[in-house]
């Protein structure tokens, strides 16, 4: 499984996203979309959207799921995790 979270140094909701992996021993990509500007038309291509943070979780069998925002019980179901 990977993890790539789009994320901005100053948005809140991307914190809390990346302290919520963290905590929960989750690897992740990050990607600074304020200064990658390539890796940012990849995640409006991906999302739709320019808002941030978009995570994107691609399982072993390459099935994607595309997450808008912090969805903490998403991440949850996905990534398997028991709070």
């Amino acid at each position: 499984m990977k993890v790539v979270i789009y994320s901005t140094p100053t948005c809140g909701y991307c914190r809390l996203a990346k302290h919520f992996l963290t905590e929960n021993n989750v690897a992740y990509e990050d990607v600074d979309v304020d200064v990658d500007k390539e890796r940012t038309t990849e995640m409006v291509q991906l999302s739709g959207q320019m808002g941030v943070p978009v995570i994107v979780i691609t399982q072993d069998d390459g099935s994607q799921e595309v997450l808008v925002g912090f969805q903490q019980e998403r991440l949850q179901e996905l990534l398997k995790i028991n709070k």
